[in-house]
């Protein structure tokens, strides 16, 4: 059975997923269309078993869905605010100090993969 999280829980869920490049890389595939995880996989140039991790943990966040096409499996976004949202942020201005890396960041504890 399917529930409403809360609002809280739903942005740790959306920030876990988008901590990694290659699931925000998944995401912003599938806001431009459903995929089959080897097509998917191919556009991205990841392996397979790679990328069914990456697609195991957005399911588990509850932003994609599997939609059983035939004898093959179609992923999507799990709803279309989704993409917008992906839209939204990826137009933010966000501030970093030009002479810092990540890797400086993450020795206070922020900027983490």
């Amino acid at each position: 059975m399917l529930t409403v999280a809360p609002d809280i829980e739903v942005l740790a869920r959306f920030g876990r997923a988008l901590a990694d490049p290659l699931r925000c890389r998944v995401l912003l595939a599938l806001r431009d269309a459903p995929r089959y995880p080897a097509d998917l996989a191919e556009a991205l140039d990841v392996s397979r078993t790679r990328l069914s991790n990456h697609l195991a943990c957005l399911r588990d966040c509850g932003l994609v869905v599997a939609v059983p096409d035939g004898r093959r499996t179609r992923y999507e976004l799990a709803d279309d605010r989704l993409g917008h949202a992906l839209d939204d942020l990826r137009s933010a201005v966000v501030a970093v100090e030009t002479d810092r890396t990540c890797a400086d960041a993450d020795a206070k504890g922020c900027c983490r993969p």
